[in-house]
């Protein structure tokens, strides 16, 4: 073959041209990849080794310490289920969607196409996708419908961990030995509004779907016990840096695969769908061991946890699962009547205080931004020009797949619609009626807003009812406690 820049002639002797085979010749297999495992492509006919069934919806989980979610849930709860397989299993996963919008699911443990098989699925439709299970480690899955809803819905809530079991084991099987305990842990994050989950501020950093899980109810271990972690960080947007207090590591695994080994360390590092598999020993002295992303403003949002250990206990957690809690719907209709503070990113709540323009204010302005209205509850005067402006980016493809939007008023005193939103476009309406207004995106329903209309004059004439009261309160309280030492003074 020629390797220099001239034109051959006549007299050149010409040599034989290699011909290169295709990298996904299936008769040669793939050049290059040799001692690589296959992908994770199978014919969607084939029996499937393991089979789950994941069901998609919209609702509400409680996150314990009197806190309710409103979010996006994987069979009612966050995190959804945990899945375990073994390296090349054939994998079938059905996904139900029993919920009002669009759902899907992107699934890291498969090397091989899946959206096209579960990556939109309507209202009340049922699709599945197989696979072969073919890298080892620890991944996540989450919903994924497609364009700029699959980081809403992650950021939502609906996403959980995969596992796929390496056929020889880690160190500790090699050398015929197993765990005495496996906790599979994911850590994750609720938002208060979507502008806060598109910025990166969470509310609260949890530990398997509930604040403070494992100190209200601590892992229980024995001293000199194996325990191996199966970590996920979900994020969707925060780092972690899980840590032991009292603890350094044996071994940990990279993503979970065996190959990736380090020796020791006190930390592991994990952005968003970063994962490890850590094996230690809790130490041959009874006590707590704490539990901690290192990352400290996250672990006062929830994310620590207590490891417990006794030679007393007569039963160890053997096994525990990185699923969220499961409540009944009558626990649930409890937790709502009970519950210290509501919370959705996507609707008012009770949290929600409305943000207040005075008279001299005049406009006020409502940002479109990660599928909520922001503030989502606004109070103005009356003949306030309100300016709503999108503030989302994607605006390609249409619907639940877009960051397109529209302010439709679905109750008022006086009812309006905007036209289409893109990135950057602006609506602007005058009130002119006193009253509640609640709105709506019609292309995202689950997307509310309230304008709350007062009138000046009357909220001017209550501000100052209420001041004399409270400027004669001090004098009458005063009056109380001279007058006597008055009177006593004139009787002596």
């Amino acid at each position: 073959m020629r390797t220099d820049n001239k034109q051959p002639d006549e007299t050149d002797e010409q040599e034989p041209i290699e011909i290169l085979q295709p990298m996904n010749d299936k008769q040669n297999g793939c050049i290059g990849c040799e001692g690589l495992p296959p992908t994770s492509y199978v014919q969607q006919d084939m029996e499937p080794d393991k089979k789950f069934t994941l069901t998609l919806t919209e609702g509400d989980v409680y996150l314990g310490k009197g806190v309710l979610y409103s979010g996006f849930t994987i069979d009612d709860k966050i995190p959804g289920p945990t899945l375990i397989v073994r390296q090349n299993e054939i994998v079938e996963i059905e996904v139900v969607n029993t919920g009002k919008i669009p759902h899907g699911m992107s699934i890291h443990a498969a090397y091989t196409q899946t959206s096209k098989y579960v990556g939109q699925i309507g209202a009340g439709e049922t699709k599945s996708v197989k696979f072969k299970a073919t890298y080892p480690g620890v991944y996540m899955y989450h919903c994924a419908p497609g364009g700029h809803a699959i980081p809403m819905h992650t950021l939502f809530g609906q996403y959980g961990m995969l596992v796929v079991l390496p056929d020889d084991g880690y160190e500790l099987e090699k050398r015929g030995e197993k765990p005495d305990v496996e906790l599979y842990l994911i850590q994750h994050e609720m938002y208060k509004t979507g502008k806060d989950a598109i910025t990166g501020d969470p509310l609260y950093v949890l530990f398997n779907g509930q604040l403070f899980r494992y100190v209200e109810d601590p892992i229980k271990v024995r001293p000199g016990d194996k325990v191996r972690i199966y970590f996920l960080n979900v994020g969707p947007n925060i780092i972690s840096t899980l840590h032991i207090v009292g603890v350094v590591w044996d071994h940990v695994y990279w993503q979970g695969h065996p190959d990736n080994v380090f020796v020791g360390g006190q930390t592991v590092l994990a952005g968003p769908s970063d994962s490890w598999v850590i094996d230690f020993r809790i130490p041959e002295d009874e006590g707590n061991y704490l539990l901690v992303t290192h990352a400290f403003g996250s672990a006062t949002r929830g994310a620590i946890g207590v490891f417990s250990a006794s030679y007393d206990h007569e039963e160890v957690d053997n096994v525990i699962l990185a699923d969220g809690p499961t409540y009944t719907e009558e626990e649930l209709t409890e937790f709502r009547e009970l519950a210290e503070r509501i919370i959705s990113p996507y609707e008012p709540t009770d949290i929600d205080e409305p943000y207040i323009i005075t008279p001299e204010q005049q406009k006020a302005t409502v940002e479109i931004i990660g599928n909520s209205f922001y503030p989502k509850v606004l109070k103005v005067p009356v003949g306030t020009e309100v300016e709503w402006i999108n503030e989302d980016i994607f605006t390609y493809a249409e619907g639940e797949f877009a960051g397109i939007h529209d302010v439709a008023v679905t109750s008022g005193p006086e009812m309006f619609a905007s036209p289409l939103l893109g990135h950057g476009e602006k609506f602007s309406y005058t009130f002119t009626e006193v009253g509640e207004y609640e709105y709506i995106c019609v292309p995202h329903p689950y997307m509310k807003g309230k304008v709350i209309v007062y009138d000046p004059a009357e909220n001017s004439s209550s501000q100052q009812s209420g001041f004399n009261i409270w400027y004669a309160l001090p004098l009458a309280v005063v009056g109380m406690i001279v007058l006597p030492i008055i009177i006593r003074k004139f009787r002596n």
